[in-house]
């Protein structure tokens, strides 16, 4: 079984989840989604933003979904907000690119789910290794990481 900092956060706090192994390392949401037997709508991407004052927000949508910058600029109340470049996601996260979690980042980043990932009780996550994802509820997901809960997906 494959064991991360991820899985022994969630065993420490007595969370239970599943590990879905991949076969082999992915590169789109689309292959991940294959590799782990589901559809694509169960899992989260984590997508790393920074607005023009260089704070970063970690935005979290279902992965058939894209992210709307334009509603978390009106929710964060500033001008733009842009997508952080490959290049600087490890640095900042703590977590290659494709393998972003919403937990156990490199320090503390304001986190946004959309609301619609409420509507599913087990979602998929990273495991923060790009060989594997975890399965939970997403109730314990968000006792976790504790984001602010808004819609965030492009309409």
């Amino acid at each position: 079984m494959i064991k991360t900092k991820i899985t022994a956060l969630l065993d420490q706090e007595g969370v239970a989840y599943r590990v879905l192994p991949h076969s082999s390392p992915s590169t789109s949401i689309v292959e991940t989604a294959a590799q782990r037997g589901i559809p694509t709508s169960k899992m989260v991407k984590s997508i790393l933003l920074r607005d023009m004052d260089d704070n970063y927000i970690i935005a979290c949508v279902p992965g058939n979904k894209p992210v709307d910058p334009k509603k978390i600029r009106a929710f964060l109340k500033c001008r733009r907000i842009t997508c952080v470049s490959l290049n600087e996601v490890e640095a900042v996260t703590g977590y290659q690119v494709g393998t972003i979690s919403p937990l156990l980042l490199k320090f503390p980043i304001p986190i946004f789910f959309d609301s619609s990932l409420l509507d599913m009780q087990e979602i998929t996550i990273s495991s923060g290794c790009n060989m594997a994802g975890i399965a939970l509820n997403i109730h314990d997901l968000i006792s976790l990481c504790l984001p602010q809960i808004t819609d965030i997906i492009r309409d």
